[in-house]
């Protein structure tokens, strides 16, 4: 199945590209998404991920045409 992946902010800088189309096997969860991206990171325990606009943990599970979304840990504004 396809699903697009975006990532977001330092992740976008730091690897190079903002989206990317992957085929994925049924059942893949998030984290999966991302070992099938960045095979040679593992997912970050502070990445915050929202498919298809909402936020969800590693283990959600995609489905054909999902947007999957990566983004950094964010830190308070200014006082």
């Amino acid at each position: 199945m396809r699903i697009e992946v975006r990532l977001f902010a330092g992740l976008r800088e730091r690897h190079g590209f903002d989206a990317r189309t992957l085929t994925v096997p049924e059942n893949t969860t998030v984290a999966g998404a991302w070992a099938l991206l960045l095979p040679e990171e593992p997912f970050p325990d502070n990445v915050l991920a929202a498919r298809n606009m909402e936020y969800v943990g590693p283990d959600a599970i995609l489905s054909e045409n999902d947007e999957v979304a990566f983004f950094p840990p964010v830190t308070g504004g200014a006082r």
